[in-house]
């Protein structure tokens, strides 16, 4: 074992603070990475905060790690020490059911181990995330990261990028497509980039008129204020699919009117109950409301290589490790653009 610099919380009202944590030797099938940077998603908040009640103390968080390969073991071939590579949310599954073997370890039925709070065969206890200097990983669980686009800015397509990516994918979204984000956040920011590189036409749906000009930036055709009576009945049944992305509980109802017959929404934010819905929206044109949840590591890293060819990164502030306290409040109440990354240095300094 060794002993690594981290940051964790050691209980759910307690701020983030320096840590040590142990990390395994290098097994036969691992990758040893030196942490670069490591992105903040919501998720580590909830965890850290013990918001969904199954949090594991110490927490260090962290799910959107890029670093550089410091050492493999005998049986690696694929890695090599200096490749730029990436791990997400998960570091383990069992590799042998139905859904691993389709490459969607994510709803492995013996249950993913995730990349923190997850249980830790090899030390016991539970896993640690990226908000530490080195991580050591299953090599089936390490992703290449394309040299050609901006590593720190890479860091949250491992979580925000493969959750919106997956579902675009798996309902095959591209040119011909009247696509919908709702929502204009870390999730919804990228799922506005992806559907306009698939070709699809995107238009972003927001409550706040104010958002306007950064979604058309970002790449949406239109802007549709779904607080708007007007708007929202011009675009009644004309869309193929809705890409859910708020994080809270809402009224669904009038999203649902906006979908043409045989059309989807997916919902990818909100993990907690949902206002009640009337199945006369859905009955009425033969529609779907479905989930979904981050990605397999086979799409992941079909994600990560088509932002390679298409130049596509997520929009970042960087902080330093000191800042991570602060910039949960700032998560907390949206005032970020769209996502904070940590510059994984400043814990050496620190």
């Amino acid at each position: 074992m060794s002993e690594v610099h981290a940051y964790a919380a050691q209980s759910a009202d307690a701020d983030l603070k320096p840590f040590d944590i142990q990390r395994r030797e290098v097994l036969p099938d691992d990758v040893k990475i030196d942490i670069l940077y490591c992105g903040v998603c919501h998720s580590d908040i909830h965890v850290a905060r013990n918001e969904w009640g199954n949090s594991m103390y110490p927490v260090v968080p962290g799910h959107e790690i890029v670093g550089r390969v410091t050492e493999v073991g005998d049986n690696v071939s694929d890695f090599k020490e200096g490749d730029l590579v990436g791990v997400g949310c998960m570091v383990d599954s069992c590799q042998t059911c139905d859904s691993c073997k389709d490459g969607l370890e994510q709803y492995c039925e013996e249950g993913a181990v995730m990349t923190y709070n997850g249980p830790d065969e090899h030390l016991g206890g539970h896993t640690f995330g990226g908000y530490s200097g080195q991580v050591v990983v299953d090599r089936e669980f390490v992703l290449n990261i394309p040299e050609n686009i901006d590593t720190k800015a890479t860091a949250p397509l491992l979580c925000a990028g493969i959750t919106t990516w997956s579902p675009l994918r798996h309902w095959e979204v591209g040119e011909g497509d009247k696509v919908g984000i709702i929502g204009l956040g870390g999730l919804g920011h990228m799922g506005v980039k992806f559907a306009h590189a698939l070709g699809a036409e995107t238009v972003m749906i927001t409550r706040s008129p104010e958002k306007a000009k950064d979604a058309k930036r970002l790449g949406a055709d239109d802007v549709l204020i779904s607080t708007d009576p007007e708007q929202m009945e011009e675009h009644a049944g004309s869309f193929d699919f809705l890409l859910n992305t708020i994080p809270v509980g809402h009224d669904m109802n009038p999203y649902i009117n906006l979908l043409g017959r045989d059309a989807t929404m997916v919902l990818v934010g909100a993990i907690e109950p949902l206002e009640p819905m009337h199945g006369g929206g859905l009955i009425m044109g033969r529609k779907r409301v479905a989930g979904s949840v981050i990605g397999g590591i086979p799409e992941t890293q079909e994600m990560l290589d088509f932002c390679g060819e298409h130049g596509i990164t997520c929009d970042v502030e960087m902080i330093d490790i000191e800042e991570i306290n602060e910039a949960y409040e700032r998560v907390v109440n949206s005032d970020v653009k769209y996502r904070f990354v940590i510059d994984m240095d400043s814990l050496k300094e620190s």
